[in-house]
């Protein structure tokens, strides 16, 4: 099944009276783009949110509902992340974490789709912390700070990644490294909502989340979410979503996945991005010296020669620097090479835009990066 665009009046009624269950798909659904990657073989694409939250925390809907609504709504991954904090009476109990997770298992397809039980670790300084695939949770009375959060993740066999990035006033001790953690570490959401974090905080002082975050150590790959509050889990248009690359749709393979980093994020439903460097696939690491690209971007018939634009992002000292632009069109493989070498950093990373629009968050002045963006990959690092 495709990405979803917004679902029609009888799949939103089928859902409000409470008969949506996993296994029911009754929205209509994007004319997206084909699942199977034009440049590379041997995996398809898979559409996914991985942060939603019910009446079990801060949200409005029935967690009965959530995982049926976003089946529905054409997603072929889903999380349910409520917050596990210390701070707040909507904090996850036991007994919800057991219920969400009989939920998920109700709901997983193998092979059609997967339903997730992760958790959002929530501090209001620090900031928050999407954690998956662990078999308990924790909050702040265990997990108090960054470093105890990096050990009980590493600890559990999960994996986790930072959330909205910036928006809260410290953001994860200003990413300070920690090196046991930066394997399972595996995500930032570039996307939260309709928002993009490249520049978040920018206006106050603060260096690019994505600028910081890749220079000072980790190796994240980059996520869109919807982060939603309500009962309209996966039909918004506009929100963050993310692409997987798996092998085969089922939670050891989108772990699996996501551990690779062989993601990407976007806001747009039914988008497929691929892209090599040096022939290695996003998340991986090639050569420096000139490293030659190739993007696989369609959307399906709606966005055939829609014009785009690519940014190369590579560090910069508190915004990314951007040495090529390259225009180019929806529906097409584009191939460029960018001369890269260490010294300039060991990252990069590709951001995807509309020219024609402009970013709500802009960062410096005359920025390339001051359009609306469309999808990031996942970085590369250089050797």
């Amino acid at each position: 099944m495709l990405a979803a665009a917004p679902g029609t009046a009888e799949a939103r009624r089928t859902l409000t009276a409470g008969t949506a269950t996993a296994g029911t798909a009754t929205a209509d659904t994007a004319a997206g783009a084909a699942r199977q990657s034009a440049i590379t073989q041997g995996t398809t694409l898979v559409h996914a949110d991985l942060h939603n939250h019910t009446l079990m925390s801060d949200g409005d809907g029935d967690p009965a509902l959530a995982f049926g609504s976003m089946r529905a709504a054409g997603l072929d991954v889903a999380a349910i992340t409520d917050h596990t904090t210390l701070f707040a009476i909507e904090g996850l109990s036991g007994r919800e974490w057991d219920r969400v997770g009989a939920l998920a298992d109700a709901a997983d397809d193998p092979g059609t789709y997967t339903a997730i039980r992760g958790f959002e670790w929530s501090h209001p300084l620090l900031g928050h912390v999407n954690v998956w695939f662990t078999p308990g949770f924790t909050d702040l009375g265990g997990s108090s700070g960054m470093s105890r959060l990096y050990s009980w993740i590493t600890a559990s066999g999960g994996i986790a990644g930072f959330n909205h990035p910036g928006r809260e006033l410290v953001r994860f001790d200003d990413f300070r490294f920690n090196a046991a953690a930066r394997d399972p570490m595996v995500s930032m959401e570039i996307f939260n909502r309709g928002d993009d974090y490249l520049f978040d905080g920018w206006g106050n002082g603060q260096s690019s989340p994505l600028n910081r975050c890749l220079n000072a150590g980790w190796r994240t790959g980059l996520t869109g979410v919807s982060d939603e509050h309500g009962t309209d889990w996966g039909f918004p248009e506009g929100k963050g979503r993310t692409g997987i690359w798996v092998t085969e749709n089922t939670r050891a393979q989108v772990q699996a996945a996501m551990r690779s980093r062989c993601f990407f994020a976007t806001r747009v439903s039914g988008l497929r991005l691929d892209a090599t460097a040096n022939g290695v696939r996003m998340g991986g690491t090639t050569t420096a010296g000139d490293v030659r690209f190739r993007v696989d971007l369609d959307r399906g018939p709606e966005w055939v020669g829609k014009p785009l634009r690519i940014q190369v992002l590579r560090p910069g000292s508190r915004a990314p620097s951007v040495p090529l632009v390259v225009d180019t069109e929806a529906g097409r493989v584009a191939e460029f090479t960018v001369p890269s070498t260490v010294d300039d950093g060991p990252w990069v990373v590709l951001r995807v835009s509309d020219p024609t629009q402009a970013n709500a968050s802009p960062g410096p002045a005359g920025h390339p990066c001051n359009d609306w963006g469309v999808a990031y990959t996942s970085p590369w690092w250089l050797t």
